[in-house]
């Protein structure tokens, strides 16, 4: 037992390697459309639920965005199966580089901004973009990720995207407006 009792204050010095990953239940994306086709310019919102990613021991961060994760697919009702394949298809994948230790040094309750430079990345698209993201600690094995300032997406780079014209298309955007306005907020666990 006293062999034990030495060791753990030699455990709390080591360092911590954390296994960081969103927490899918509590990580969504909600962003503000306006279509500028019809008679006068109408927003929807809508959402990505379900984020999925980790960071890796090298700080990578990986997101990869799927089709089933939007509400997209719930406003066209009854749907061919061979829907379910395109669905599942990988849209796009954001990956930025974050150092996993960052997170480890936050306290609980502590705050800090950091900009991530995501690269978007698709057969056709290779698109970089900075973000300035808050990463609160709000327990042991918790941060909240929010934006850090006002974000929007481009919405012309979302209808250079085929797979995402198709989609936007296919709801009826034929044409939409350039700024294209997104809220987050996800959870980040230490598993």
């Amino acid at each position: 037992m006293k062999a034990l009792m030495a060791l753990f204050p030699l455990l709390l010095a080591l360092p911590v390697q954390a296994d960081w990953q969103l927490d899918p239940g509590q990580s969504q994306v909600q962003a503000s459309i306006t279509q500028l086709d019809g008679e006068s310019p109408q927003t929807h919102h809508h959402q990505v639920n379900n984020l999925q990613g980790d960071i890796a021991a090298d700080g990578t961060l990986r997101l990869p965005l799927r089709l089933s994760q939007t509400d997209l697919l719930n406003r066209f009702g009854e749907l061919p199966p061979w829907v379910g394949l395109l669905a599942n298809t990988t849209l796009v994948t954001l990956v930025a580089q974050m150092p996993p230790e960052r997170l480890d040094g936050l306290d609980i309750g502590e705050s800090m901004v950091e900009t991530l430079t995501f690269r978007v990345q698709t057969d056709l698209i290779n698109q970089e973009e900075a973000v300035a993201l808050r990463f609160t600690r709000e327990g042991l094995n918790e941060v909240r990720v929010t934006h850090a300032e006002p974000m929007a997406l481009d919405g012309n780079a979302l209808m250079a995207n085929s797979t995402v014209r198709t989609v936007l298309s296919m709801l009826g955007y034929q044409q939409i407006d350039e700024h294209v306005p997104v809220t987050l907020n996800a959870l980040l666990v230490n598993r």
